[in-house]
This record gives C-alpha cells, sequence and structure tokens, in this order.
C-alpha cells in the first residue's frame, strides 16, 4: 500500500482545527480532550454494546482495549454506542420483528455519528445477528478507513456430557411440549445451554457473519473467530486499532476492499460452513450499499460449486469454538482457496492480500471439524435458491448435511408465526405436511421475524425429517431441516404465498431449484382477483417507517427512499 500525502485528520479537522471553531473544542475538553489529543486524528468506535443478553455483554472491555491501540498508533479515539436486539431472547414475540429493522437503524446510527463527528475512521465491534451487517453497511456508505471486529462466539454448555448451544434450548421447548421432556429435564437444558458472554456458538447467524466478514476483508482474518472469554480476544482488540491507523495513513477504504471478487469469497465461505441463510439478505443488502452488481441467483451459483467442508451446527456436530481450536475460518478459507473457489487477489484491512493472509493457516493435529478439500461432507454447499409458481422472486433452504430433496404434501396455511407455533404445540401437524406462514415478510411482518420457535418445535416434536415449511418470513442460523423462508414476493404485496390455501399441494423439488404450488391458473386467477391486501399492522413508529421505505426480500429487504 502507498501512504497518503493527506493530513491523517483531513475530515475531523473541520470539527477540531481553526479560531472558530473555539466552542467545539470548548464542548469536547469538557470532558477530558486536550489540545494535542484534538490535533490527532479521531477514530469513532462504534459499539453496539448492551446489557440486554449474552451475545455484546462483554464488548464495554473490548472497546477500550481498541482505544488503546488506536492511542498508541498516534489517533484519539471517540466511543459512541448503537442499538442491539437480540434474536434469541425476542423470538417468537412481536418483538422479533424488531430484529431486521435494527439492521437498518445500525447503520443509519452509525453513519450519521461518523458523518455529524466527521470521523476519520471507525472501528466497528458487533455481536449479535443484525450488528454485523448493520456496522459493515454504515461502513460503506460513510467508505472511510474502517474495520469490524466481532465480539466472538460463546463457548458451549454442557448437559450430560453433551454440549449445547440455544438450539438445543429451542429443540428441548419441542420435546417438551411433545411430552418427550418433563418440566426438569427442560430446566437442565435451560440453565446450562450458555455459559457465559458471548454469541450463540454454532454456525448460526452470527457466527456466520463474523467468519465471512473476514473472507470479504472488512475484519482482520483469525480475529472474529477467538472465543468472546478467550484473553487474545483483548489483544485482538488493541492490534484492531494499530490496525485502522495503518489504513488511514494508507487510505484503505472499503471501496478498495468491496469488490464483487471479495462478495463471492464471503458468499463461498457461508457456503463451505454450512451458514446461515440470513447471509443471503445482509450481503444483497451490503453490496446495494457498496454499488456492487449481486442478485440472489448469485448465491445458488457460488453455493453450487464450493464444497461443504466444516461440520458444524446446525447441521453438525461442532461449535463455533472448535472450529477456532482447529485453525479457524483460516483453515476453511486456505483450502477453498486452493481448490480454485476463492478470489486470492481480493485486498484485506491488514493491507495484505487474501491469498497472503490464508498462507498462514495452520490445521490442529487431529482436528475433525474440517474436511479435506478432496473428502467435503457434500460437494456443494449450504445454500440453495429456490424458485417457481411459489417464488417467482425466490426464496432460500439450507442443504448443510443430509436434508432430504423432495418433498410433497397438503398445505398447513397460518397467518401468522404465533399460530403456527400453537398449531405445532398443540399436536395439530401430522407427518407429510407442508407448513405455510405469511404475512411476515418485510412489509406485512413487518420485520420478517425469525422462525425458530417453529422449526426447533417441529424438530422436537419429532416432525423435523417429515414435514416441511415455507415462509415469506426468515429463518433463525439454528434452523435446520426442509425449511424455505425469505419466500417472495411476500403475501403482504399479493404474492402467490397469499393465494395457497389449506390442503392446496406443495412440492419441493430441490434438485431443480422448484417451488411449486399444484393448483390450476384458472382458480388460482380466481383467488387473485378475490385477494385484497390486508391493513397495515403498525401505522406510527419505526415499524411503520420501515413498512413503508422497505424492499423484497429478494434484493435484501433494505429501506429506499419512494
Amino acid at each position: 500500500m502507498t501512504p497518503t500525502d493527506q493530513p491523517l485528520n483531513r475530515l475531523s479537522r473541520v470539527i477540531t482545527q481553526g479560531a472558530h471553531r473555539a466552542p467545539a473544542r470548548a464542548m469536547l475538553k469538557a470532558i477530558g480532550f486536550t489540545d494535542e489529543d484534538l490535533a490527532k486524528p479521531i477514530i469513532g468506535i462504534a459499539n453496539t454494546w448492551t446489557e440486554i443478553g449474552p451475545c455484546n455483554y462483554h464488548l464495554r472491555e473490548l472497546a477500550e482495549r481498541v482505544k488503546a491501540g488506536v492511542r498508541a498508533a498516534g489517533g484519539t479515539p471517540m466511543e459512541f454506542c448503537t442499538v442491539s436486539i437480540s434474536d434469541g431472547i425476542t423470538m417468537g414475540t412481536e418483538g422479533m420483528k424488531a430484529s431486521l429493522i435494527s439492521r437498518e437503524v445500525i447503520a443509519d446510527s452509525v453513519e450519521l455519528v461518523a458523518r455529524g463527528n466527521a470521523f476519520d475512521g471507525l472501528v466497528c465491534l458487533s455481536g449479535c445477528d443484525k450488528t454485523n451487517p448493520g456496522v459493515a453497511m454504515a461502513l460503506a456508505r460513510l467508505d472511510i478507513p474502517g474495520l469490524i471486529l466481532y465480539g466472538g462466539s460463546t463457548a458451549p454448555g454442557e448437559c450430560d456430557g453433551k454440549d449445547l448451544t440455544v438450539q438445543d434450548v429451542f429443540e428441548a421447548v419441542g420435546a417438551h411440549s411433545s411430552g418427550k421432556l418433563d418440566d426438569a429435564g427442560l430446566k437442565k437444558v435451560e440453565d446450562a445451554a450458555c455459559p457465559g458472554a458471548g454469541a450463540c456458538g454454532g454456525q448460526f447467524t452470527a457466527n456466520t457473519m463474523a467468519a465471512s466478514l473476514e473472507l470479504i476483508g472488512l475484519s482482520p482474518m483469525g480475529l472474529n473467530g477467538i472465543p468472546a472469554e478467550d484473553p487474545r480476544k483483548g489483544e485482538a482488540a488493541e492490534a484492531c486499532g494499530r490496525i485502522v491507523m495503518d489504513m488511514l495513513r494508507n487510505d484503505l477504504r472499503p471501496s478498495t476492499i468491496l469488490t464483487r471478487e471479495a462478495f463471492e469469497n464471503a458468499i463461498a465461505s457461508v457456503a463451505a460452513t454450512g451458514g446461515s441463510t440470513n447471509a443471503v439478505l445482509h450481503y444483497l443488502a451490503l453490496a446495494r450499499e457498496a454499488g456492487v452488481p449481486l442478485t440472489i441467483d448469485d448465491f445458488d451459483a457460488i453455493s453450487a460449486r464450493t464444497p461443504l467442508l466444516a461440520d458444524l451446527k446446525p447441521g453438525g456436530r461442532f461449535t463455533a469454538p472448535d472450529l477456532h481450536a482447529a485453525g479457524g475460518i483460516r483453515l476453511v478459507a486456505q483450502r477453498l482457496l486452493a481448490g480454485g473457489k476463492l478470489h486470492g487477489a481480493a485486498m484485506t484491512v491488514t493491507g495484505r492480500t487474501l491469498a497472503e493472509e490464508l498462507a498462514s493457516a495452520q490445521e490442529t493435529p487431529g482436528q475433525q471439524v474440517v474436511r479435506p478439500f478432496a473428502n467435503p461432507i457434500k460437494a456443494s454447499g449450504g445454500l440453495v435458491i429456490l424458485k417457481g409458481s411459489l417464488a417467482p422472486e425466490g426464496c432460500v433452504i439450507k442443504v448443510a448435511g443430509h436434508e432430504r430433496l423432495h418433498h410433497t404434501g397438503p398445505a398447513r396455511v397460518f397467518e401468522t408465526e404465533d399460530e403456527a407455533f400453537a398449531a405445532v404445540q398443540a399436536g395439530r401437524i401430522d407427518h407429510g405436511d407442508v407448513v405455510v406462514i405469511r404475512y411476515e415478510g418485510p412489509r406485512g411482518g413487518p420485520g420478517m421475524r425469525e422462525m425458530l420457535g417453529v422449526t426447533a418445535a417441529l424438530m422436537g416434536a419429532g416432525l423435523g425429517e417429515t414435514v416441511a415449511l415455507l415462509t415469506d418470513g426468515r429463518f433463525s442460523g439454528a434452523t435446520r431441516g426442509l425449511m424455505a423462508g425469505h419466500v417472495a414476493p411476500e403475501a403482504f404485496v399479493g404474492g402467490p404465498i397469499a393465494l395457497v390455501r389449506e390442503g392446496d399441494t406443495v412440492v419441493f423439488d430441490v434438485p431443480t431449484r422448484r417451488l411449486d404450488l399444484k393448483v390450476p391458473e384458472d382458480e388460482l386467477a380466481k383467488r387473485r382477483a378475490e385477494w385484497k391486501a390486508p391493513a397495515p399492522r403498525y401505522r406510527t413508529g419505526v415499524f411503520a417507517k420501515y413498512a413503508a421505505t422497505v424492499t423484497s426480500a429478494s434484493e435484501g429487504a433494505i429501506t429506499v427512499a419512494r
């Protein structure tokens, strides 16, 4: 990289320099900043800390270590916070609608603070699901030197010799409702599953995004995977403070990093690790912010050519800390690069190319988490895009293990997630059914609630291998089974999912990438003529604003001016 000849405080000097800026300096001195501090480049520390849930609980301590790194490298850090919604806590409630909406609020708020204060650079601390893409979207908009450090995964819990994650608690609820687990057994799982700070331990959405942010180049390679309570996490935070100052000196910005090749690298990492379907929404949204052409069909094409190498929950056996101990995402990526599945010349925040970063990968002897490239778990990755008469714009499923590739069954139609969950709890879903949950899309929900409560309850009730589910809402990264999410167009705008009736035959055909409703076209035309758009569920506030401006899930469910 070539050092810039521009002043390192070229942005912040409009706030801090000159006689006319005396009032601003006076206010900053009131909280302890000195003239020397204000003469240096100002680095924003965007923190998503909260004490509501474990995922982001420890980020205050990490922020102090980042700030120490910035100061040691010649900058002045200024920390601020944004919002975070815990998917695991809000799952199955009206509050879950806030989760995806919070991604936009996070991006907006980080952008506002950074622009308002003319920061020269930015370090973003993320944890729970939507904080990862939210801060990435803000970096793309701002295009100032900046990076992301993920707070890390929690350690797995332990119960009766078995490693647990929060996924096991949700599935235990299903087992409890079906009489397979008593009250004491449920409480035993509940008490053991989440032992401390950090995000959920499987390759769910948070860990999926954290790993792929290293592959796309916005996070330093190897640092996101360090578990939350590992002492080395603090060292990683200090390193990030130094790295952002190097980025500033070299004028290395997100626009240099976020290329089409970088997005393909990130998607390949999702496919190779059996990652969350939410990555489709988030990378479509990030690509839009970065001005990089990317469509929903690209995910299927990239996944189809990428082998599944990492044996991770929810489809596999191991957790994110296990992957880190085995050699981390760097080991997975090194094998993909050697197999010709990555673009090694893509730039990263360290100023080194991806290939240069992967050269130092080390495999722990005897590890079983990451398979050799020549002997993958599956020849193709976990993400599959289906289209058809039920999903003209597409929908997303995850085929990360040995799931069924075909299913034909009668539709069981529910207008909300709550109705579907009650039906599962009451034992009203039968083997072979197709559960249809609609009016939970970006506009209809609004906010595309995740359906982990329903999907885990189906698993816990012993129906996971014989029932299929489709929805215009989302799934948690912990979801497993034949489940199609993000069905688009959504029901609220009159998509075909709105026309499904109880008992209609629905066909999943994964090899042909089809999701179809077996109803004659003349009958569908009659139903379409009779259909009326429902009233919005919210008429004021942030939910109403989101519903009025959000795009289709097939475009990333981002908000745009209308």
